[in-house]
């Protein structure tokens, strides 16, 4: 399974139903929070692996997560370390984890704290999915910035418009239509 699987895979009715009732939200919300969370992550982890340092500590969360069991989601989901997802996004998103929670929220009708125990119980299945490919296919930290950046691609890439278009609004804090500058070294403090 691959990313763009596991976010369609995400829609089915256990798996929103499993995170909906743990979290005390509608499973249509889970799959919102699901629908924006997970490629404003991606697109986080694509921008910040386009520099050395950023690939180089992405890698390293990546072998951390790649033996991670993520083949049954269900069981994933039920047994997710909330912690560590936390840890994660706001590592990933820096001083844009507010910002990024806030945004989702408004989208989606719920508080700031139920999108990140959404996305908290995802995030790791991201990085083990991730790690799961890059030790299959023995991608080195290079390899891991293409990964990301097809991944980002399949999902709408950089095109600034649609899905991927309002990710990028919810990553670009100052506004200037670059995120690049908001996201520069996200990695570092956590895997460096």
């Amino acid at each position: 399974m691959d990313l763009i699987d596991l976010i369609k895979q995400l829609n089915n009715d256990d798996v929103l139903g499993q995170v909906s009732q743990s979290m005390g939200v509608e499973p249509q919300q889970v799959k919102k929070v699901t629908q924006l969370g997970l490629p404003t992550l991606v697109e986080a982890m694509n921008r910040n692996a386009k520099t050395q340092e950023g690939a180089r500590s992405l890698e390293r969360a990546l072998e951390q997560h790649q033996d991670d069991e993520v083949d049954d989601l269900s069981k994933y989901i039920r047994h997710a370390d909330a912690h560590d997802g936390e840890k994660i996004l706001r590592h990933v998103f820096s001083d844009k984890s507010e910002r990024v929670e806030s945004k989702i929220a408004k989208q989606t009708g719920l508080d700031m704290s139920q999108v990140m125990g959404i996305l908290a119980q995802f995030a790791p299945l991201v990085l083990g999915l991730l790690g799961k490919e890059k030790k299959e296919k023995n991608i080195d930290y290079n390899g891991v910035a293409n990964m990301t950046s097809s991944i980002a691609n399949q999902l709408g890439g950089e095109s600034g418009s649609g899905l991927m278009g309002m990710v990028s609004q919810f990553l670009d804090s100052d506004q200037d239509g670059d995120i690049m500058d908001d996201l520069g070294g996200l990695f570092g403090g956590l895997f460096g």
